[in-house]
């Protein structure tokens, strides 16, 4: 006897589950027959979507591809070596070359083995592949091919140093750009973006499930005519619904100023760097033409 019980409760359990399935099946299976008729050019009427509904669809799809497209560019600043020459080759010891330490180094030599190792050796930070960076090694190094008191070599030394500093400016540009601008565009792609597709897909749902009840009252029989009718007006209930839900998360998307800081970080982020770069150099080009005045005064000089 408990053993019957048992195995009824089973029964009555899978039954349950069974019908379950069946009931969350049949309207997807409704939806997939209806798709198909539109996709063979089978199916009577559609149902239009509100005309404001497919305005704001163009305008949440322009505002996708305007994050895919900005994000495929800017994603490059991620990587470190983006404007690196390709075709250059540097040694361990030009990579490991930190100029300012190096230059700093040299500063303290007191003779010309000294200069050379703390030329050759490694520093407590490794230059970065930019080139910016790149262009500051092979300064540097091409300064101390020359006497220390050359203009040349000590307008090449300065050139370094500055040049040093604008990679780092442009690393703190990207460091910049990456965890605002990018990340913030790929936050709004997985979310609110996200968010809007999901109500289309729910709009395009509905939409499929009401025309699917709409043909099937058309050829319903006489006593199935009512039950037909309600699904109908249910389906459209739903469809309504899930349109007024999907225009109101779009206009959501489309009216946060959000996508408008994220460029405005961005511009912030190259500006500080291009105006670092500007310091800089306006700074360096005084020092180097005061050295090639002196220069061109002294080599006048001795030829007259």
């Amino acid at each position: 006897m408990n053993n019957f019980n048992v195995n009824s409760l089973n029964m009555d359990s899978v039954n349950q589950s069974l019908r379950g399935i069946s009931a969350s099946f049949q309207p997807f299976a409704k939806r997939t027959g209806r798709l198909i008729q539109e996709k063979l050019g089978n199916a009577d009427e559609i149902t239009e979507l509100p005309q404001e509904y497919v305005d704001l669809e163009k305008r949440v799809d322009a505002l996708k591809t305007i994050h895919l497209k900005m994000l495929s560019v800017t994603s490059q600043y991620a990587n470190e070596g983006y404007d690196y020459p390709p075709n250059l080759r540097e040694s361990f010891a030009d990579l490991s070359r930190n100029v300012t330490e190096r230059v700093q180094s040299l500063s303290q030599a007191q003779s010309a083995s000294e200069a050379q190792a703390a030329l050759t050796r490694a520093f407590s930070k490794s230059a970065p592949k930019t080139f910016n960076h790149a262009i500051s090694r092979a300064a540097l190094a091409s300064a101390h091919q020359l006497d220390i008191s050359d203009p040349l070599g000590i307008a090449l030394e300065k050139y370094a140093l500055a040049q040093e500093k604008v990679g780092e400016a442009r690393l703190a540009q990207d460091a910049l750009i990456s965890s605002r601008f990018n990340a913030a565009l790929s936050t709004t792609l997985s979310t609110s973006l996200k968010f809007a597709d999901k109500a289309r897909r729910n709009v395009n749902n509905a939409r499929l499930t009401l025309d699917a009840a709409k043909t099937a009252a058309k050829t319903a029989r006489p006593e199935k005519q009512d039950a037909a009718r309600v699904e109908v007006e249910q389906a459209e209930d739903e469809f309504v619904a899930a349109t007024e839900e999907a225009v109101s998360v779009m206009k959501n998307v489309l009216d946060t100023p959000q996508t408008l800081r994220n460029l405005a970080d961005l511009i912030a982020a190259q500006l500080a760097f291009h105006r670092t770069a500007l310091e800089l150099l306006s700074e360096l080009a005084p020092e180097v033409d005061q050295l090639q005045v002196e220069q061109d005064a002294k080599f006048r000089e001795d030829a007259a």
